[in-house]
């Protein structure tokens, strides 16, 4: 029959500084399935060592070693940490619990890493906490129990994948006489139920209870006698009754497990967690804000010059702006306006004069701007008509004059919310009949100064004196004309004309892109110092991380012992740092909308506009952020050696 556990001249050595020491010194031993094996020695003996390499803790410098005539030289990390899932569990003489964990969940750890399912496994665990006589203690933490109730939490935790070889590591180094004495009688029970128990012990006491005691000294075994016959029976215990989930079940289990842990230890340490934080809130708040700022002002950008009209080009006299010369300038006429409108590339043309007169109601008397203007005015610049009509230009058989009022000098004109329409007032010395409202452009919220909208050859005749000149022309392109195009083209046309360019061109459309190129160029000079700010906050997340390791190291190294993998313990540090930083990223997006509510009035000067692709893309950040920075302390954990772990003060 194949032995259980058979060891052959295993050596173990370690290297510290300059001196090699040798812990274990060609050991060769045997044990069967179902003995009850104590091995004592001295402190220094190398009997800690030898538990170690028969856990899979650690592995033999030489020699051989077989588990079920398995050989476990050359075995990877994940697999040393399958066998210790599948056969072994540990009894510590710390016990090894972790704090922020109920009972229930530090016996239910082992499974987890099987990749049972959560309420089967809760199930077993408290099975075995009832049976070990803590059935009433199986929401207490550790700091709540006793140490021989911990210490009956480590041999639950123990038994919870079957147990079939009970590694025990000084059980009742810890407790009190009374405490050892049932500690004792619970590994004497679970021998005779058919586990193989393995006691670790400098005290000959607790060595008496077992069947066979074998004594190590200066890393040899030097006696080995069995007091009695194995009372245990020969029987190899299956881990779980409980069907383990699938593959791929099992790493959704593992990942559901790890996220309440992480939030666990972030909530263990509240001022640390919030301080390694702040560099993300910063960075994606700083982000969030920039890119809310950056749509809010091309938005206005765009909403200014849409009043101003969409596609639209003005033509000035004088070569540029400016230009002293401009108001002797006369050339441009209406005939220039009839020309431009017969163009393919053009939609309409409206002929622009410019006045300041006085004018009268009969409630008020203020100065105003008046603008002479052509039918297509509002249409061309997309003022809006709060009520009546347009302008008409005077035919041969009309000669009354009509005008129309922007709110805020129909407001002034006619107070007491009178209505304007069909009233006379008087410009200058023309009488004119206001025909309609219009809104006054939110891009002139800012000006005080009071319009008027006459009709050009009103104003030109009757008001400003000026017959034939014209004080600009505004030309609508037509749709899918290119402004630069059409811009080009009509300064071709105007120089012809005037045989030379007595003009310039003010291209809203070319306008309205050069703001966007630099608000696009603010946004991104801006975004480029939140991103640094990011980069600062995702190396604070991987030093705190780091020291987080460090501070955990035995928790990692029991962890490994119950079972866990590689990647599993990747996964729980690489959790914690996203985590860290999606709490972050919503932190800051909070603060983001908090400053756009205080200060980023869309109608105000700052206007921000927060989007869902915004918010979306701060959240994948400080994902991508957590994964970048948190990989390496996740990999430092990983790469942990299980009984260098354990060991750490």
């Amino acid at each position: 029959m194949t032995p259980l556990i058979q060891i052959d001249k295993v050596y173990r050595s370690f290297v510290a500084g300059d001196e090699t020491i040798t812990a274990l010194n060609g050991v060769s031993l045997t044990i069967e399935a179902g003995e009850l094996v104590a091995i004592v020695g001295a402190s220094g003996s190398g009997k800690s060592t030898l538990m170690n390499i028969l856990g899979c803790l650690d592995q033999p410098s030489d020699g051989e070693y077989r588990i079920g005539g398995k050989s476990v030289s050359g075995l990877s990390a994940d697999e040393l940490a399958a066998l210790r899932r599948e056969h072994f569990g540990f009894i510590f003489q710390r016990y090894h619990l972790l704090g922020p964990l109920t009972a229930v969940e530090n016996v239910a750890m082992p499974a987890v890493y099987a990749g049972v399912a959560s309420d089967a496994r809760t199930r077993r665990a408290q099975s075995l906490l009832d049976r070990l006589g803590l059935g009433s203690r199986l929401d207490h933490r550790p700091g709540q129990l006793s140490g021989g109730q911990q210490q009956r939490v480590s041999i639950a935790r123990a038994l919870m994948n079957g147990g079939e070889i009970i590694l025990a590591d000084e059980p009742t180094g810890a407790l009190d006489t009374a405490s050892g004495e049932n500690v004792l009688q619970i590994l004497k029970e679970l021998h005779a139920e058919g586990h193989t128990v393995i006691i670790v012990t400098h005290d000959m006491q607790v060595a008496a209870n077992a069947d066979r005691v074998i004594e190590i000294r200066d890393g040899r075994i030097v006696s080995d006698e069995r007091t009695r016959g194995s009372q245990g029976g020969a029987v190899s215990l299956r881990p779980l009754d409980e069907k383990a989930v699938g593959r791929f079940s099992a790493l959704r289990q593992r990942l559901s497990y790890a996220a309440p842990m992480a939030l666990r230890a972030m909530a263990a340490h509240r001022v640390r967690t919030f301080l390694t934080m702040l560099g993300i809130i910063i960075g994606i708040a700083a982000v969030v804000s920039v890119m809310g700022l950056g749509e809010g002002s091309r938005q206005k950008v765009l909403a200014q010059m849409s009043e101003l009209g969409a596609s639209t080009l003005s033509i000035f006299p004088g070569r540029d702006w400016g230009d002293e010369r401009a108001a002797n300038i006369t050339s441009l006429v209406i005939a220039d306006a009839e020309a431009l409108a017969r163009q393919p590339y053009v939609r309409g043309v409206t002929p622009l004069i410019f006045a300041s007169a006085r004018v009268r109601s009969d409630h008020a008397s203020l100065t105003a701007n008046i603008n002479g203007v052509g039918p297509d005015y509002f249409t061309i610049n997309g003022i809006k008509l709060i009520s009546g009509r347009n302008v008409t230009a005077p035919g041969p058989e009309k000669r009354e004059q009509e005008a129309v009022l922007d709110d805020r000098t129909a407001t002034a004109l006619f107070p007491g919310h009178q209505s304007p329409l069909g009233r006379i007032i008087l410009v200058d010395r023309m009488p004119a009949t206001v025909v309609g409202v219009v809104q006054r452009p939110r891009s002139a919220s800012g000006d005080r100064t009071l319009q008027i909208y006459v009709s050009h050859t009103n104003v030109s005749g009757r008001v400003s004196g000026t017959a034939s000149s014209l004080g600009g022309l505004t030309v609508s392109v037509a749709d899918g004309i290119d402004t630069g195009a059409a811009e080009r083209a009509i300064v071709s046309l105007m120089t012809r004309r005037h045989g030379l360019k007595d003009f310039y061109v003010f291209n809203s459309d070319q306008m309205r892109k050069a703001l966007e190129r630099t608000s696009r160029t603010m946004t991104l000079l801006i975004s480029s110092v939140a991103v640094i700010s990011l980069i600062v906050g995702g190396i604070g997340v991987m030093n705190i991380m780091l020291v987080s390791v460090t501070e955990r190291t035995r928790e990692i190294g029991l962890r490994m012992a119950v079972g866990a993998r590689r990647v599993d313990i990747l996964l729980q540090f690489l959790i914690e740092a996203v985590l860290i930083c999606l709490a972050g990223s919503l932190v800051g997006i909070a603060l983001a909308f908090g400053i756009a509510a205080v200060i980023g009035d869309p109608e105000g000067e700052m206007p921000m506009i927060i989007s869902l692709q915004a918010v979306a893309g701060s959240c994948v950040v400080a994902f991508l952020i957590g994964l970048t920075f948190g990989f390496l302390p996740a990999r430092n954990a990983a790469q942990l050696d299980p009984v260098d772990a354990l060991s750490r003060e």
